[in-house]
């Protein structure tokens, strides 16, 4: 029982760390402030280890003068190469607001272009042609619709809690 206690204290304390780590690394690419540069912390390998790949996108803003900066997350993890993407979502202080859980890499959005989120599509079940467009112009979106094709499309629902 002990040794179950002990692991379980040991796995908090790590990701807690990670955590932090996180967070860091977030606001050290915010504060650089160079848009579309892939910034690569850790390193993994087929060993194991993670690495984290975070791009700054830019800036968004409503109608009403809120700024949100927008950043995409890869988190690569585990000996299988798994990975973790996020579209995150910060306020004007650089504070962290939530994220967008993106179910696969190339789904992460290109660019902001105009004051829009610009979606690209870049699987080949996709049609290449079609490029998704969201305004944050009302406030941030509680759910963003990528298109795939003239039938299908993902949703993605913003999430405060992590």
């Amino acid at each position: 029982m002990k040794k179950l206690f002990l692991t379980i204290i040991v796995f908090i304390s790590l990701f807690g760390k990670a955590q932090i780590r996180d967070e860091n690394i977030r606001l050290k690419v915010l504060r650089k402030n160079t848009i579309e540069k892939e910034y690569v912390f850790g390193k993994w390998n087929n060993k194991g280890g993670t690495e984290t790949s975070l791009t700054y996108l830019g800036i968004l803003k409503t109608n009403t003068g809120k700024t949100y900066k927008i950043m995409n997350s890869v988190w690569t993890w585990g000996m299988s190469c798994r990975s973790t993407s996020r579209i995150l979502v910060f306020n004007a202080k650089n504070q962290y607001l939530g994220n967008y859980y993106i179910t696969k890499e190339s789904n992460l959005p290109k660019k902001i272009k105009d004051g829009v989120l610009i979606f690209e599509n870049r699987d080949s079940e996709c049609d290449k042609k079609i490029i998704s467009k969201i305004s944050f112009k009302n406030g941030l979106p509680q759910k963003i619709y990528k298109k795939c094709n003239n039938e299908y499309g993902d949703s993605f629902e913003f999430d405060s809690n992590n």
